[in-house]
């Protein structure tokens, strides 16, 4: 038998090792894009055809800017906040019931390296589906473009917290039941009382107080004014809240698979 050719171990890469784990995350939500990209595009059309049409000229918004302008921003970033929680959270959780998180524990993937991954994928599939829904709202009207790169920095930045929180959520979770009661009595609700329908500028002023105390306000209303130069509250505030708040969530979701929580027996 001849000799075989010696082959030197190659030393570990955590790049490539996080790029794996990326694409692997990617692939998960695109093989059922029907379910993950498609639906939900056709969600966000039927809200703004139907709110569009019913509440035309009857809802006041921002100083020459006519109510399905003002609606497009706001589906737009509910869709994208919804798809990327969902994705991670998804993911963790049917890793966990299935048992095949055992593939990522098994591999020396740090809690960075999966942190960034699975939020990264939720980010890639949030922007996806926005900008699907932006996209296809040119058959009604395209609301202006003022500041392109404010929107793209809340829709990052949005898509990051909202991944974040997903991976806190599908660490905790051990069934879909649970998940599914974060999504219904914590994320739905605080999606719908963002300003999304309507400008808070519109409702009492206690009601505009309380308001404040949303996050999802703030992503929402920030990521509006890079439409029309306009929102409720002043941007350069919004974008520092949604920016600190994203980190301390991302922070916190690495931290949590560092030291595997409910993941690692």
């Amino acid at each position: 038998m001849k000799n075989l050719p010696k082959v030197s171990p190659q030393k570990y890469n955590g790049w490539a090792a996080f790029l794996t784990l990326l694409e692997k995350e990617v692939l998960r939500f695109k093989k059922i894009a029907l379910q993950t990209i498609l639906a939900p595009i056709l969600m966000g059309l039927l809200y703004l055809f139907v709110f569009g049409q019913v509440m035309a000229d009857k809802m006041p918004t921002f100083d020459g800017v006519n109510y399905l302008h003002f609606l497009v921003p706001g589906l737009v970033m509910m869709t994208l906040l919804q798809n990327a929680f969902g994705n991670s959270s998804s993911s963790l959780l049917g890793s966990k019931i299935m048992g095949s998180i055992v593939f990522i524990l098994l591999p020396p993937f740090s809690g960075w390296q999966l942190s960034l991954a699975i939020i990264g994928a939720s980010i890639i599939r949030g922007m996806i589906v926005g900008a699907g829904v932006l996209v296809s709202a040119i058959f009604w009207s395209l609301p202006p473009l003022d500041h392109p790169l404010w929107i793209i920095v809340f829709a990052f930045m949005g898509a990051m917290l909202m991944g974040s929180l997903g991976v806190i959520c599908g660490l905790w979770a051990d069934k879909f039941d649970q998940m599914g009661a974060f999504q219904s009595f914590v994320i739905m609700p605080l999606t719908f009382l963002s300003g999304v329908f309507y400008s808070i500028s519109q409702l009492p002023p206690l009601w505009q107080t309380l308001s404040r105390f949303n996050p999802f306000f703030y992503i929402i209303d920030g990521f509006r004014y890079g439409f029309f130069s306009q929102s409720d509250f002043n941007p350069w505030v919004s974008l520092s809240i949604v920016s600190f708040s994203a980190l301390l969530f991302a922070g916190f979701a690495t931290y949590l698979l560092q030291i595997g929580y409910k993941i690692k027996k």
